[in-house]
């Protein structure tokens, strides 16, 4: 009597968050994956926020970021730092989205960056920055940065994240977020025309 032949799962029915596949390789990739997208989506999502303006908005272009980077985790794998790679697809998504809405970031007009305005280069002169952002341009300063020093300045003093987490959510060296900021905060003084407070790390 011959033996009865297997089931087979339907290739349609939904996996579990995390469960491994029959062959277990496509679940491990899907748990290293949940573990990266759990420990990033928080900050991915502040971080779009000030760029598209809304909470929905955010989402989106979350959504469709990690859409994208689940496609090719195991791509990003191979990367020599998955969490730059990653923060590429956010920062291309976030960028998509915005083009095609004839838009540019929106930071300077949420709540986060009118709260970090006295910290960025000296902390008793609040008031004084909130009147510099409308008069004299600090976020179009900060707009005009490279890239990576925006990024920094963004995460660090209007996100409030300390440089160890920069460097993990951006997969760059401690080091490199320190002086990263010190010349960008630097930049924007001597465009203001103002002096700096240094941080610890430069003090």
């Amino acid at each position: 009597m011959a033996a009865p032949t297997p089931k087979t799962r339907s290739t349609n029915a939904p996996s579990p968050r995390g469960a491994p596949d029959e062959d277990g390789g496509q679940g491990r990739l899907g748990l290293t994956f949940d573990a990266f997208h759990d420990y990033h989506r928080e900050l991915w999502m502040r971080y779009a926020h000030t760029q598209v303006g809304e909470s929905l908005a955010a989402e989106t272009v979350v959504d469709t970021a990690c859409a994208h980077l689940k496609r090719d985790w195991k791509h990003a794998l191979a990367q020599e730092s998955v969490s730059r790679y990653a923060w590429s697809l956010l920062k291309e998504e976030i960028h998509r989205w915005l083009d095609e809405r004839g838009l540019e970031p929106l930071l300077a007009g949420t709540a986060a960056f009118q709260a970090a305005i006295g910290k960025l280069l000296r902390h008793d002169t609040r008031d004084e920055f909130t009147v510099l952002a409308g008069e004299l341009g600090l976020y179009g300063a900060i707009a005009d940065l490279r890239e990576r020093q925006y990024d920094i300045i963004v995460l660090r003093f209007v996100l409030g994240e300390d440089e160890e987490n920069v460097a993990e959510y951006l997969g760059i060296e401690l080091a490199t977020v320190r002086s990263q900021a010190q010349h960008a905060r630097r930049r924007l003084a001597r465009e203001l025309d103002m002096a700096i407070e240094p941080t610890e790390t430069e003090g």
